[in-house]
């Protein structure tokens, strides 16, 4: 997505968690624990992909897409399909986005990766800036002389 930044991956955490699992200091108890509302999330709102669990190998990971952000007041914490993010980022000014597997088998589940999306990502010619120029009174170009 052209707005993405702030781009946090938990592919380290993952890799350790797993480790841990393999060699007994945790069971899969602790790590197969999906709840209820994320395994319907997963179900009416995730993204299929081709990689398959980690834990039971037998099932697809599926990405659901959470969204927070204060524009969006009783809608945080929703889970979007992968295709409303970029109509949201074109739309709200920032919204972080959280991105987590789940394995609709065995209930694994973890956080894959968390980014920022929004209008504020866009560099120039943005509604922003023309906000900005309204209520200082003066052009981007002006602003920049005066910081000369």
């Amino acid at each position: 997505m052209r707005t993405q930044r702030q781009v946090v991956d938990y592919s380290l955490q993952k890799r350790a968690v797993l480790r841990e699992l393999l060699t007994g200091r945790i069971g899969t108890y602790d790590v197969c624990d999906a709840s209820p509302y994320l395994k319907n999330a997963a179900r009416f709102h995730g993204e299929p992909t081709d990689e398959r669990c980690p834990i039971c190998r037998s099932e697809n990971l599926i990405h659901v897409h959470y969204i927070y952000g204060d524009e969006l007041k009783q809608s945080a914490g929703q889970a979007r399909t992968r295709a409303e993010l970029p109509v949201l980022a074109m739309t709200l000014r920032e919204f972080q986005v959280f991105v987590v597997e789940v394995c609709p088998g065995c209930d694994w589940n973890h956080l894959v990766e968390q980014f920022l999306l929004g209008r504020d990502g866009l560099a120039g010619g943005t509604e922003d800036a023309a906000e900005q120029e309204t209520a200082t009174g003066s052009t981007p170009r002006r602003r920049r002389e005066a910081q000369r």
